[in-house]
């Protein structure tokens, strides 16, 4: 019998544990004193929701207790489960799927979780119904494509992989065309993390998706950035280098259950200004969901 999938709320425990558990015990506790917001302010920082994004939030939260008179610190843990939700925006919207074919790159350093999660996204649009195909743009590192063409042959997907070495803007390029010919509905690209030569990964990039604009006028229609959730707020310097190089449509958090830096989360809006679309759970096909801002703060504080 195939073990359940692991749940959004089971990959928070680590962090819930390390961090926001203390804050929820904190705010058990009788009544708001200047311990009480300088306990917390600990605690949100080392629970790697950032010193800036820190000061933010307890200024609001200082706000809110005296404009209403609150004096129970049990009546500011839903402030600050408010306050929290608030930093994570809208519900994150579904992939933008118009185009046949719709191209998907994923970005992000080597070890982020690039290539599995190519295969999460995979069937989780396969689930959707969709034809799906993946291009081993990470020519320069031949277990990625060995690894990417397994998860391709467990889940019945074509996948377009040049030789080693070879130039990732001409395996893109021929993915688009394969991707058009065959009447894909879905392109997911995976993209190298790292170079073994001298040239800068970021110009790389660039010029793997101008090679697929200029095949498909268009794409790539999303790019999605891949952190890795256990290197916490480390992730957030990466990201802007991403963004700034290629844009980004959204950020996909991997690793979720092996970190206890989950409050990084709550940084990336502030500092990218992208939604968080996906997160991985755990290393099953299956341990991968949709971004639920609503679920996500409530599986750390409750």
């Amino acid at each position: 019998m195939l073990a359940a999938a692991k749940s959004l709320r089971d990959s928070l425990a680590r962090t819930r544990q390390s961090a926001f558990g203390r804050i929820a015990t904190l705010l058990g506790q009788s009544e708001i004193t200047e311990e009480t917001w300088d306990e917390l302010e600990a605690m949100l920082i080392q629970a790697d929701v950032g010193v800036s994004l820190t000061q933010t939030i307890l200024t609001k939260l200082k706000e809110r207790v005296k404009a209403e008179g609150l004096i129970r610190a049990e009546a500011l843990k839903a402030v600050l489960r408010a306050e929290l939700r608030a930093q994570l925006g809208e519900a994150a919207r579904p992939l933008n799927l118009t185009a046949s074919p719709t191209v998907l790159v994923l970005v992000g350093v080597n070890g982020s979780g690039k290539t599995t999660t190519a295969a999460k996204i995979a069937r989780h649009l396969q689930a959707q119904g969709h034809t799906v195909m993946l291009a081993a743009g990470d020519t320069f590192r031949a277990a990625a494509v060995e690894q990417l063409q397994i998860w391709g042959e467990r889940l019945g997907l074509p996948v377009i992989a040049g030789q080693p070495n070879a130039d990732p803007g001409a395996v893109a390029h021929d993915a688009v065309v394969a991707a058009q010919s065959q009447k894909v509905k879905v392109l997911i690209v995976d993209t190298a993390g790292r170079l073994q030569t001298k040239y800068n990964l970021m110009e790389e990039l660039k010029k793997v998706c101008r090679v697929i604009g200029k095949a498909l006028p268009g794409a790539p229609h999303e790019t999605l950035l891949v952190l890795d959730s256990t290197t916490g707020q480390n992730a957030l310097s990466q990201a802007r280098a991403f963004k700034e190089a290629v844009g980004l449509t959204g950020v996909v958090l991997a690793k979720l259950d092996g970190s206890a830096k989950g409050g990084m989360t709550f940084a990336i809006g502030q500092e990218l200004g992208v939604p968080i679309r996906f997160v991985g759970t755990g290393e099953k096909f299956e341990d991968f969901e949709v971004f639920d801002p609503d679920k996500f703060v409530g599986g750390l504080l409750d």
